[in-house]
């Protein structure tokens, strides 16, 4: 993986949604973890918000988002999983415009890497809504580093050689 030094960064504009029936801002390690990974990065926090799983309240905050323009990347954290609770899947595929399918398989690939076969119980997605990307990982701090560190870190870096998904942003349109 490149980074080429000599382009100049765009930070993004991002939004975390923390889907879970039990957590609060105070002990969201999961939102807060993708919070320091993104602002470390060189990009804003631009909002910060947790819905519990359903699937009409993970939609309402989503498009809520989508219709903001100045939000760039959305990333969800939680109900990806395969229990009954677990609907944040169902949620995006009703509000996406198309769905990114290398994301959930490249995250799986790696997530093998660490904790083999359990992996399969992952529903990690990615689609476009809009002009906005939604990235949806699990909702463990390990998965969620392992999502920014080995994939998000990458492709939302404009700098990202040989392609990123922010070159593709005035194109989504």
């Amino acid at each position: 993986m490149t980074i080429d030094e000599s382009i100049k960064f765009i930070p993004c504009k991002i939004c975390i949604l923390t889907i879970s029936d039990s957590r609060e801002e105070k002990n969201d390690e999961s939102g807060d973890l993708l919070v320091n990974r993104l602002q470390k990065a060189g990009h804003t926090l631009y909002s910060r918000s947790i819905a519990i799983d359903e699937i009409d309240e993970i939609t309402i905050k989503l498009k809520t988002w989508i219709n903001d323009p100045d939000v760039n990347i959305i990333i969800t954290t939680g109900g990806t999983g395969i229990t009954k609770r677990d609907v944040t899947p169902e949620a995006i595929s009703l509000i996406s415009d198309k769905i990114i399918d290398g994301f959930g398989e490249l995250f799986r690939m790696i997530s093998y890497q660490k904790i083999g076969t359990s992996t399969l119980q992952s529903r990690a997605i990615a689609c476009v809504s809009g002009n906005t990307y939604i990235f949806s990982v699990p909702g463990s701090p390990n998965a969620c580093k392992d999502a920014w560190d080995e994939i998000l870190k990458f492709q939302l870096d404009n700098r990202h050689k040989p392609c990123n998904f922010i070159e593709l942003i005035p194109r989504l349109d």
